[in-house]
């Protein structure tokens, strides 16, 4: 169970932080990863490994923390944050935080190492949902957020260029857990990425649903 002290501590000062980043990675995306690394973590405690849970609560939530300072060294600065937290240190060692912060660094799909620790590959797992619909509104939900110049094709064109080389056959995400539930669903999305007339329809119904969302509230 996680400590009560922490979890109110994160839901009060953590994830408020959240609500100001890109629409593709705000509180519910947080909330997705939590949700997702703590039933990794059970399963893990369930095959006999020894995982604190709470480590890997705290890693989870500030994994993408670092995005108020851009996303290109957003893991780097979310590891910075995990560091200097003081209040971290009421519950967990030096150690621990240190260890927890090279986890939220090494959580990025696109770092091209395997993460340190297995509270890195925990919170890499649970950073991939692999679910089709989902990946292609938070692609869309960033394309409309920093490419706002782009029309629909345009968006269309960069969304498939970016799934095909995060998500396709030789794409740079990498699975780090065995027996992953992932790993069946990557291969689901392989293949709609592979075939445009059953991807575009779905990137269609996402975008117009975006779109119009961005017209209500003046985005």
């Amino acid at each position: 169970m996680i400590n009560p002290n922490i979890k109110r501590y994160v839901e009060q000062e953590i994830l408020p932080r959240y609500d100001h980043h890109d629409a593709a990675h705000r509180r519910d995306h947080a909330l997705t990863v939590i949700e997702q690394s703590a039933a990794i973590v059970h399963m893990l405690q369930q095959q006999g490994l020894s995982v604190d849970e709470n480590m890997a609560y705290v890693v989870a939530a500030y994994h993408d923390t670092g995005l108020c300072e851009g996303r290109e060294r957003h893991h780097e600065v979310s590891a910075r944050i995990i560091r200097e937290d003081e209040h971290l240190r009421q519950w967990f060692s030096a150690e621990q935080i240190e260890l927890m912060a090279d986890a939220a660094e090494d959580h990025r799909a696109s770092s091209g190492h395997e993460p340190r620790s297995l509270y890195g590959r925990i919170v890499a797992e649970a950073d991939r949902v692999i679910d089709a619909v989902t990946i292609i509104r938070r692609t869309v939900q960033y394309g409309l957020d920093n490419y706002p110049d782009l029309d629909g094709e345009g968006q269309y064109e960069r969304a498939l260029a970016h799934l095909r080389q995060k998500y396709g056959v030789g794409g740079y995400l990498r699975l780090w857990l065995e027996d992953s539930p992932n790993a069946k669903r990557l291969e689901q999305l392989r293949e709609l990425i592979a075939c445009p007339g059953k991807l575009r329809p779905i990137f269609d119904e996402v975008y117009a649903h975006e779109t119009a969302e961005n017209h209500k509230t003046g985005a």
